[in-house]
């Protein structure tokens, strides 16, 4: 079955950007002062980690893997916003360019309209039902 291609772009944009942040993080670590650059070296680890977990919900479909996007997206923006401050260094220039990338795909999949009936029909909650957890608390 083919993808939507909104999920589709999600997908891959996630995907570019885990590789992006793993070269970034290993390029960091070769610099002259890897302490210096500590901050992006974790981002970049918690970037492309959430970035895989949203490709793995995506992947099947998973009725969370919009508010994962969510979380990805803001992560996504740390991280970037951390590079730009490298961006000096060509391998946090690219890497910011990827999470920019991913974080504007992961905002398009949070906010694009669920489609109730077919939630309906797989027996999932109703979308406003979805939040009640975060907010019950």
């Amino acid at each position: 079955m083919e993808r939507p291609a909104d999920i589709q772009a999600c997908i891959d944009a996630c995907n570019d950007c885990a590789v992006a942040c793993d070269r970034c993080a290993t390029a960091c670590l070769a610099e002259d002062d890897a302490g210096a650059m500590a901050r992006c070296i974790q981002l970049d680890i918690d970037c492309a980690q959430i970035c895989r977990l949203v490709v793995s919900y995506l992947a099947r479909d998973s009725e969370n893997a919009k508010l994962l996007a969510e979380d990805c997206a803001e992560i996504c923006d740390r991280c970037a916003g951390e590079c730009e401050l490298h961006a000096g260094h060509e391998h946090c220039r690219v890497c910011a360019e990827a999470c920019r990338a991913a974080m504007q795909a992961c905002l398009r999949m949070a906010q694009a309209p669920i489609d109730e009936a077919a939630m309906a029909a797989a027996g999932l909650p109703r979308s406003g039902d979805r939040g009640a957890a975060r907010t019950a608390n």
